[in-house]
């Protein structure tokens, strides 16, 4: 049985209700809309993540 994921808005979400969720395990991380949480969740490997973040800090 796996742990429920623990959910955090992202500190790129802006105050606007415009927020997204992301919840980080070992080998993915998964993002979610908070306005439609049951809608599901977009699940990518960690390199990937990372790879996303490197270029929205450049």
């Amino acid at each position: 049985m796996t742990a429920a994921p623990h959910w955090r808005k992202s500190r790129y979400s802006s105050d606007q209700a415009n927020c997204v969720e992301v919840a980080v395990a070992p080998v993915a991380v998964r993002v979610r809309d908070t306005k439609d949480r049951p809608g599901g969740a977009l699940t990518l490997p960690t390199s990937a993540w990372l790879a996303f973040l490197r270029h929205q800090t450049r």
